[in-house]
C-alpha cells in the first residue's frame, strides 16, 4: 500500500487519458529526425556525466539505458535541496527539483552532443513548458543540468541550433542551468520500465519512446 500511495499521482485518471491521447509525449519534434549538433564536446578517455530533465524521469532513465556508450542511467532529483529531494515532498512542485536522470557515458562511445539529440528528438518534448505528456508542475520541467562550461556551450548551441531550423512548431522552452546537485530517487522508481513494462502508463507514455529510440537511433540502439 505503501508503494501505491508513492505512485497515486502518477497512476491516476491521467494514466487512462494518456492511452486515448494522440501525441502525448512524442509530439511535434519528436516524430521528426533533428540535425546532428554543429558544436560538441571533444572525447576524452574518462567517463564523463550528464543530467537530463525531461518529464516522468521512467521514460527518459528507460532511453537512456537502451543508448550504446551509456554506462549507467539513474532516475533522481535535482535543482533542489537535499532535505526536499523525495518523491512525496518533489511531486508538490514546490521544491525546486525536477525530476531527473543522471547519465554516465564513455565519451570514445558517444559525444554529450549525441546525448543531447537523443534528449531532444525521443526522450521528451522540449516545447511543453512544466509539463511532459499527462505529467503537469515545475518537477516535470524541461531542463539540461550542464556540469561545467563547456556543457553549457554545447547544450546552448544545440537550442539555438533547433530553433534557427525552426524543427517544432512552437519555441523550446528547456532550461539549461548549472547542476548544484543530483539525488538518487527510490529504489521503486528504478529501472522502472524494464520492471513494469505493460503497466497502463508505461505502454501510453514511454513504450512509444523506445520504439522511436530504435527507429532514429539504429547504430545507437542496444
Amino acid at each position: 500500500m505503501e508503494l501505491l500511495n508513492h505512485l497515486l499521482p502518477r497512476l491516476s485518471a491521467l494514466a487512462i487519458t494518456a492511452v486515448l491521447a494522440t501525441g502525448s509525449a512524442l509530439a511535434d519534434g519528436q516524430l521528426r529526425s533533428l540535425p546532428d549538433p554543429i558544436q560538441d564536446t571533444v572525447s576524452t578517455g574518462n567517463q564523463q556525466t550528464a543530467v537530463f530533465a525531461g518529464g516522468c524521469f521512467w521514460g527518459v532513465d528507460a532511453v537512456f539505458k537502451h543508448v550504446k556508450g551509456v554506462v549507467s542511467s539513474t532516475a533522481g532529483y535535482a535543482g533542489g535541496k537535499a532535505d526536499t529531494a523525495g518523491y512525496y515532498q518533489v511531486s508538490t512542485g514546490t521544491t525546486g527539483h525536477a525530476e531527473s536522470v543522471r547519465v554516465v557515458f564513455d565519451p570514445k562511445q558517444i559525444s554529450y552532443g549525441q546525448l543531447l539529440k537523443v534528449y531532444f528528438a525521443v526522450a521528451h518534448n522540449p516545447t511543453e513548458l512544466n509539463y511532459q505528456g499527462p505529467d503537469h508542475g515545475t518537477q516535470y520541467r524541461s531542463a539540461i543540468f550542464v556540469t561545467d562550461n563547456n556543457q553549457r556551450e554545447v547544450a546552448m548551441a544545440y537550442i539555438k541550433q533547433l530553433q534557427t531550423q525552426h524543427l517544432y512548431s512552437a519555441p523550446i522552452v528547456t532550461q539549461v542551468v548549472p547542476l548544484p546537485a543530483f539525488y538518487p530517487a527510490e529504489d521503486y522508481h528504478q529501472d522502472y520500465l524494464a520492471l513494469h513494462p505493460d503497466q497502463l502508463y508505461i505502454v501510453a507514455n514511454d513504450m512509444p519512446k523506445l520504439a522511436h529510440l530504435q527507429e532514429q537511433f539504429p547504430r545507437l540502439y542496444k
